[in-house]
């Protein structure tokens, strides 16, 4: 039975180099998959998910008005797919996480959703959310805050490296926008 997977972890801990390094062991074996990126993330070339490592491949971009069901219905037709991978998960509406989990369970297709669980404020990410309550497993990517124990929060910062606390709920950045630290050092570094 296929199932649907939800990567999560905080900024800067390989989730897109996991991604592409499970697509590549599936076309290794000469199976077909499909990947998605978020077409809001400019930070790389539009329709491409890339890792902060030089990995790189070609995407299918999505949106909210995004219909990601019949996207991967008209692909598994000409193509049998093995799997389903989607970078910038957190960017998925409900609906959407829906029908990654009607491609797994009716279609047979396992899906791979990588992505971030909460913004900058600790707030869950809608996508998010959903992946986390329907995701039948739910892996942490470990990353390393600044004093070496696990980070789980997403610090944004303005262009001075100064810690930002309100703001929309999405901005995109890399590390320049973005710290990833432990919930302590994150809780100091916007009270401090």
């Amino acid at each position: 039975m296929a199932k649907l997977y939800f990567y999560y972890a905080s900024m800067n801990a390989g989730k897109s180099t996991n991604l592409l390094q499970a697509d590549f062991n599936y076309r290794e074996r000469g199976m077909a998959t499909m990947l998605f990126t978020a077409a809001i993330d400019d930070r790389f070339e539009s329709g491409t998910i890339a890792s902060r490592i030089g990995l790189s491949a070609p995407a299918t971009m999505f949106d909210a008005a995004t219909d990601i069901a019949a996207a991967v219905a008209a692909r598994h037709a000409d193509t049998s797919l093995a799997c389903v991978l989607v970078d910038e998960a957190q960017f998925l509406s409900e609906a959407q996480v829906d029908q990654l989990a009607a491609i797994a369970d009716s279609g047979g297709i396992p899906v791979l959703a990588y992505g971030l669980r909460t913004d900058f404020q600790g707030q869950l990410f809608p996508g998010s959310a959903r992946l986390l309550a329907l995701g039948d497993a739910l892996i942490e990517i470990k990353s390393v805050c600044q004093c070496g124990r696990k980070a789980t929060m997403n610090l944004r910062v303005d262009g001075t490296g100064r810690p930002i606390a309100k703001g929309a709920q999405t901005e995109i950045g890399g590390n320049d926008r973005y710290v990833a630290l432990c919930r302590r050092h994150f809780v100091e570094a916007l009270n401090g």
